[in-house]
């Protein structure tokens, strides 16, 4: 059983101080300056650890009883590889780095062999139809998504330092697994790019005459730069229009547009587009790999593009490229006197 790295591997063991186990959980999960969403993820994962050893502490488990848990994934539960790596990282996290107890290194779980599904991709056609549909700020984010390749929180996490203008390209920072990439800014989304920065600005100038100026900072950038959280260039490219508590640590800020509204938009323009597939915020992302497989680009450089760690992970994409019908027949039509 694989794990992945984790973004604190380095540091030393904090003690947290709260007495209960899911309070210290997550005090030690934002010390290591994890996303919110793995916090959520990780918290997930042990509870349903602990639930499945009928609520014994996890100082009283051991190898066998994580191995159980894992297989009962596998086996009765039919969730994926990614999702039983993901609950393994977060079991090794809790002895590791909350419990401070060592983690077998030959835990032998069963196998998740849920099938990889061939994504869905729309054709050029089908992307003007749906991107049609889509105004204002949300037609936007889809055009930068399908222009990108970028998930839907990638977009909606884009600060202003992320857009580069002169040399077409915006730099993804918050991205899966905490890498960076480049990926091109498409001419034609400039105008309107620059006109939601034009919105996002009389955001700023209002919160901070407030002096309520304020932005989620990642990692321990909020303690080195203290000043940053109030400046231009960190700020969100699509801000919501109202400020939030963060339930992370209580401050007030100016968050991103949630996610959902960008999906709901898709959903819905998917529907007036007549299309007749499983559109995701993700098919788009699907789209522009394939697209640009299509149209010759090298699978290495869109394997870069997407940000993903292994070429294999993109060569999904091949399964599903349109030249590879173009020559295909089917026996149907070579059928003589089915229809005399």
């Amino acid at each position: 059983m694989s794990n992945f790295n984790s973004p604190s591997e380095n540091k030393s063991i904090f003690r947290p101080q709260s007495k209960r186990l899911m309070d210290q959980v997550r005090e030690v999960l934002r010390y290591h300056h994890y996303a919110l969403r793995t916090e959520e993820s990780y918290i997930k994962w042990i509870l349903a650890f602990i639930r499945f050893n009928n609520k014994r502490h996890p100082n009283e488990l051991g190898k066998a009883d994580i191995e159980a848990f894992l297989s009962d994934m596998a086996l009765n539960k039919n969730y994926s590889a990614s999702s039983q790596n993901l609950a393994m990282n977060a079991i090794v996290f809790l002895y590791k780095k909350v419990l401070d107890m060592p983690v077998a290194e030959n835990i032998s779980a069963a196998r998740s062999k849920k099938p990889v599904r061939i994504p869905v991709v729309l054709s050029k056609g089908e992307v003007v139809e749906l991107l049609k549909h889509m105004r204002g700020v949300r037609g936007l984010m889809a055009r930068l998504m399908y222009g990108g390749g970028l998930r839907v929180l990638e977009v909606s996490r884009l600060r202003v330092q992320d857009i580069d203008f002169a040399n077409g390209y915006l730099m993804i920072r918050d991205s899966k697994g905490g890498n960076e990439r480049k990926t091109p800014l498409a001419a034609t989304v400039v105008t309107d790019l620059k006109l939601q920065l034009e919105k996002a600005r009389a955001f700023f100038e209002k919160d901070l005459a407030a002096g309520e100026a304020n932005v989620y900072l990642p990692g321990a950038l909020a303690k080195k730069y203290p000043k940053a959280a109030s400046s231009w260039e960190w700020q969100y490219v699509f801000p919501s229009k109202n400020l939030s508590v963060d339930p992370r640590d209580g401050e007030i800020r100016r968050h991103h547009l949630n996610e959902s509204g960008i999906q709901k938009s898709i959903r819905e323009a998917k529907q007036k587009a007549n299309i007749n597939k499983r559109v995701t915020s993700h098919t788009l992302r699907h789209s522009f790999a394939t697209h640009l497989l299509e149209a010759g680009t090298n699978i290495r450089v869109v394997q870069k593009l997407l940000g993903h760690k292994d070429v294999k992970t993109t060569e999904i994409y091949t399964h599903v490229l349109q030249e590879n019908m173009d020559g295909v027949i089917s026996p149907l039509e070579r059928l003589e006197g089915l229809n005399e």
